[in-house]
C-alpha cells in the first residue's frame, strides 16, 4: 500500500470518528435546561372565587419528565387507590421553550376535554428548583385560573 493511499484511509477514519450517527444525540450536546424529571412540591389555583393550595408531598405524587422537545406528566394517589379519593392522571405533547416563557401543547390526557389545549408559562429555574405560573383556560369547561407549580429535579 502506497504511502498517499495508507494517508487518506487514516485521514477518512478520523473524520468519520468526529461525525455525529444521525438520530442519536451526543451526551456532551447542550440540552433544554428543562430537560429531565421533576417532582411537583407544591400547586397553587386560583381563580376568581378561591384559592386552592395542593401539597404534593403528602397523599400523592406528581412528576413531569421533559426531554428537548415533548413533556409528560403522571400523577397518583400514595395510597394505591385503597383510599378515596383514588387518582391516576396522565398526559403529555409538545412545548416550547422561548426564554422564560415556556408553552405546552396537551396532545394526550387522561381527562380527555383537556387535549388540545395550549397552556403558556412563565418559568424560573434556580438550582433545582422549577417555578412554572400561567393561566389555564378552557371555555368549554369554564376553566379560567392562575396556575403555579413548584418542582424539584429528581437526579439520578
Amino acid at each position: 500500500m502506497s504511502l498517499k493511499i495508507g494517508l487518506f484511509i487514516v485521514a477518512a477514519a478520523f473524520l468519520f470518528s468526529c461525525g455525529s450517527v444521525p438520530g442519536h444525540q451526543d451526551a456532551k450536546q447542550a440540552t433544554s435546561p428543562l430537560a429531565g424529571t421533576w417532582r411537583l412540591i407544591s400547586g397553587t389555583t386560583m381563580d376568581n372565587k378561591d384559592t386552592i393550595v395542593t401539597d404534593y408531598t403528602k397523599d400523592k405524587s406528581f412528576i413531569k419528565i421533559i426531554n428537548d422537545t415533548h413533556f409528560s406528566f403522571l400523577s397518583h394517589d400514595l395510597s394505591k387507590g385503597k383510599t378515596p379519593p383514588a387518582l391516576f392522571s396522565a398526559g403529555g405533547g409538545a412545548y416550547s421553550l422561548n426564554g422564560d416563557e415556556y408553552t405546552e401543547h396537551l396532545e394526550y390526557c387522561s381527562d380527555r376535554e383537556w387535549e388540545g389545549n395550549d397552556f403558556k408559562f412563565k418559568i424560573t429555574i434556580n438550582n433545582d428548583t422549577l417555578v412554572q405560573t400561567g393561566i389555564e383556560k378552557i371555555d368549554s369547561l369554564g376553566v379560567n385560573r392562575i396556575n403555579t407549580e413548584k418542582y424539584v429535579r429528581i437526579k439520578n
